[in-house]
């Protein structure tokens, strides 16, 4: 499980970025495209934010963390790069 969660952290990093940049870069170019890539990308981002959250709570336990760790965990998933820096640091041992 903690493979697992380390992928989501992964990818729920790399899909909040794509998020943005299809907001900030496809937006103001292509609107009609931008209406196009919204709902996946937005639908993929929330799935894999909900299975983040979720695997977080369960591996509290077993990995260890107390509440500021906890804490630090579950604030990194609201900003961007931040579950990269989650995935460094506190997922050293697997």
């Amino acid at each position: 499980m903690d493979k697992a969660f380390m992928n989501i952290a992964i990818l729920e990093g790399l899909s909040y970025l794509v998020l943005f940049s299809n907001m900030l870069l496809i937006k103001p170019i292509n609107s009609i495209l931008y209406k196009t890539f919204l709902y996946p990308i937005g639908m993929t981002h929330g799935m894999l934010f909900i299975g983040y959250i979720l695997l977080m709570f369960l591996l509290k336990k077993s990995q260890g963390w107390d509440l500021k760790s906890f804490l630090t965990i579950l604030i990194a998933s609201l900003l961007p790069f931040a579950t990269f820096f989650v995935e460094k640091k506190y997922l050293k041992n697997v």
